[in-house]
């Protein structure tokens, strides 16, 4: 007989508790369910704060809940949720035409697909990220042109405050793509940070589009200050593992959602 969700997922807590740290394939295994399920269901448990998911498996839970002007740094968030963010730039970037005028914020988000975009010719992409105007300099498309905005530095590597908003607002862009800390129904896409919060807007004002992209664990997290509100949004590119209620709900806000399938990773 097979277990309910919320049986399972409790086994599952209550193992990761007692042995500290455990592996997707075990718990599979052990449950009898797909790696997938067992990874969905850490995808709940995570933003219940119940566990913390590491890559392959989870661990019991080492520190107190994130709180809503907390800001990790660039270098601790690029490998978190790596291949949802590989989809999700994969998907993305097909919203890209040669020759566009393009608006990228900072985040690891739109870094991974300011990858993809190297091969994209002709674009003008303005953004107010170091990592993504690197990547384009060094790598991008002989005949694009990068334009970074000035501004202070934060920890996430954007370049924030009233000069980057001035440059902003002077610019008319074909699309921004807006990466962002946290969005749910009742407070839309958020950030941790009130500087980058104004830079951001200004980003999104200066767009005739806008492409938010976020994986499938910002759902339910709240930052301290709302960038949009969701109907805003032109375009949400996120990942399967978002949960079918979720999409349910972002469906009915935003003009259009792209869910971009992951594929599987075998467990090393």
């Amino acid at each position: 007989m097979s277990l309910l969700a919320e049986q399972r997922r409790d086994m599952i807590v209550e193992t990761v508790r007692s042995r500290g740290a455990v592996r997707v394939s075990e718990l599979a295994e052990g449950l009898g369910v797909s790696e997938m399920t067992v990874r969905r269901d850490l995808d709940v448990l995570a933003r219940r704060r119940l566990i913390d998911k590491v890559h392959g498996g989870a661990t019991a839970v080492g520190e107190p809940e994130e709180r809503s002007t907390e800001e990790p740094g660039f270098s601790a968030k690029v490998t978190r949720e790596l291949a949802e963010k590989d989809a999700i730039a994969a998907a993305a970037v097909d919203l890209v035409k040669p020759g566009a005028a393009v608006g990228l914020s900072a985040g690891t988000t739109t870094w991974r697909l300011a990858h993809r975009l190297t091969s994209v010719p002709r674009l003008t992409v303005v953004t107010n990220s170091l990592a993504v105007a690197d990547v384009l300099h060094t790598d991008g498309d002989p005949g694009t042109t990068v334009i970074l905005t000035g501004g202070s530095r934060t920890p996430s590597e954007a370049l924030v405050g009233p000069v980057a908003v001035a440059a902003l607002r002077s610019l008319n862009l074909d699309v921004v793509f807006l990466g962002v800390h946290g969005m749910s129904a009742a407070t839309g896409f958020t950030t941790p940070n009130l500087t980058e919060r104004e830079t951001d807007r200004a980003l999104v004002e200066a767009g005739q589009k806008l492409v938010v992209l976020a994986d499938h664990t910002k759902w339910g997290i709240v930052g301290i200050s709302t960038i949009a509100e969701l109907a805003e949004a032109d375009v949400l590119v996120t990942d399967d593992g978002l949960g079918p209620d979720e999409q349910a709900v972002l469906s009915g806000e935003v003009d259009r959602l792209i869910v971009a399938a992951v594929p599987e990773v075998p467990d090393e």
